[in-house]
């Protein structure tokens, strides 16, 4: 019978919230500002951890500025967390940056252009009077 939820999968899990509170209780270094930790991704001999983050900035310079700095940080986010996991052995943290969010939200945007270019061509080409106009009740309204 498989396991429902992997070793590995609930360190990533449990590796992912103490990441989380630490990075935005923990961390004063304002290069880093807001983050969010997006997912994390654990080795299954448990010595390396790809943590996914994003941040609110999509200037792809200042993104990198605050990847350098989270990579300069991680073994101080290591130490902070390992203080609170229990694991024989604390992964090594990389820091990558998830752009997932920021494509979903410029394909979400995009698709709701075309849908307001689209209702106003529509609108454009159809009369504003129709002939048998209807009331709200459903009823042909007497002239």
């Amino acid at each position: 019978m498989a396991k429902e939820f992997s070793r590995t999968r609930r360190i990533a899990q449990q590796l992912q919230q103490e990441l989380a509170m630490v990075l935005q209780r923990d961390m004063k270094d304002p290069r880093i500002g807001f983050v969010t930790v997006n997912d994390v991704d654990v080795s299954r001999d448990l010595s390396y951890a790809k943590v996914y983050v994003t941040f609110f900035e999509e200037d792809t310079e200042l993104v990198q500025q605050k990847i350098d700095a989270l990579t300069v940080a991680a073994p101080y986010v290591r130490t902070l967390v390992a203080g609170r996991m229990k694991l024989r052995v604390m992964p090594e943290l990389r820091f990558i940056y998830d752009s997932s969010l920021v494509e979903g939200m410029r394909m979400s945007n995009l698709v709701t252009q075309v849908i307001n270019k689209d209702k106003a061509k529509q609108q454009q080409f159809t009369p504003d009077t129709p002939d048998n106009s209807e009331s709200v009740d459903g009823e042909k309204e007497q002239d």
